[in-house]
């Protein structure tokens, strides 16, 4: 006769495995909502302590700013992305390890890269918010991106009064910064005719614009300066990822509010073809990726060319999904929803950015 613990154990057995089976469904379900909540600041941003502000008249107010004199025409005024996570603060502090490492590790390296032949580069530190403002609707959060931007106004400014001297110069933006230099084309550049003439162009990447009333001309054909590129992009296999990407999508009204952008309609500038245009761009028309990660400052990266197809397509750049493992999120969480460690148009960028300067000097 069999013994009764051993029959109660095997019918424990199969529940426990299957208790271990739907909590492990329900944790990856609902993962991304624990990380999240646990990197709210659970502040009101109305009484929150901000941190020291920056002076950059400090080169420590600085990711880069060059100092020596260089044969480079130009320059190159970069907004960096999204670096920190958030937790105990909306916006992050000048010296945050972890969102200062990925800046150089990652971030330069990717989208600095593409420009760094065109000009020299001036990179501001700034009290960006973090990424769990981008994660949610809240008025705190559009409070945070907005305390940010009086950063970034102030070290453009700098830049124009003591850095410039007169120069040409190329405004580069990714995801909020992309967000935050859309709004200094508007209030800086746009209402000051002399810098309106001295800009070559503006790169908006993986950054939401609209198409109705862009600050300055969208860039509508590759032999084209004083223009605008933007864009935001899903890969063509994810259906509707690019109408819930514009359905959260925010962009800077006349009064400096943060709204939605919907339903205007955004911009789509198709860096394959280098212009703002509804034709598809075939992979034997891409002139490269790359996956710069890891690599010194300055160090170029092996181009990956014809690996993506692209075609704009409801306001939003549809690409098709490489093949290369270099060219695949990884991380966590949080890793995946900042804007990826490659750069699947590095080659097309530098490419562009090239050819609009020569535009710029035959104007």
């Amino acid at each position: 006769m069999a013994d009764p613990s051993l029959r109660r154990r095997r019918w424990l057995l199969p529940g426990l495995l299957g208790l271990i089976v739907v909590l492990g469904a329900a944790l990856a379900v609902f993962w991304g909502d624990l990380v999240s909540t646990a990197l709210d600041p659970k502040v009101p941003f109305q009484t929150y302590d901000p941190p020291t502000p920056p002076d950059y008249a400090r080169s420590s107010s600085w990711y880069l700013r060059p100092h020596e004199n260089s044969a480079l025409e130009a320059d190159v005024f970069f907004v960096a992305p999204t670096t920190y996570d958030g937790g105990r603060n909306w916006n992050a502090r000048l010296a945050a390890r972890k969102a200062n490492r990925q800046f150089e590790e990652v971030m330069a390296p990717n989208y600095v890269g593409p420009f760094v032949t065109v000009g020299r580069v001036f990179a501001p530190r700034y009290r960006q918010a973090s990424l769990y403002s981008l994660t949610t609707l809240r008025e705190d959060a559009r409070e945070a991106r907005q305390f940010a931007y009086g950063d970034v106004r102030d070290a453009f400014r700098w830049y124009i009064d003591q850095d410039n001297g007169g120069r040409p110069f190329i405004l580069v933006g990714v995801e909020q910064g992309g967000t935050l230099t859309l709004r200094l084309l508007a209030e800086e550049v746009a209402r000051d005719p002399e810098l309106k003439a001295r800009m070559v162009a503006a790169y908006l990447i993986d950054t939401a614009a609209p198409a109705d009333t862009p600050p300055v001309a969208p860039c509508v054909e590759r032999e084209q300066a004083r223009c605008m590129a933007a864009w935001t992009w899903v890969y063509d296999d994810e259906f509707d990822a690019g109408k819930r990407m514009l359905d959260r999508a925010l962009v800077w009204n006349a009064r400096g509010e943060l709204v939605n952008i919907s339903p205007r309609p955004a911009l789509c500038f198709n860096p394959i073809l280098g212009a703002v245009a509804d034709q598809p761009a075939p992979a034997r028309m891409h002139l490269g990726a790359a996956n710069a990660t890891g690599l010194e400052w300055g160090a170029r990266p092996a181009f990956m060319a014809r690996k993506v197809s692209a075609r704009c397509q409801g306001g939003v750049l549809r690409v098709s999904r490489p093949a290369s493992s270099a060219l695949k999120p990884t991380g966590g969480w949080a890793d995946r929803r900042k804007v990826p460690g490659f750069n699947l148009f590095y080659a097309d960028l530098e490419a562009d950015a090239k050819r609009r300067l020569a535009v710029w000097r035959r104007s």
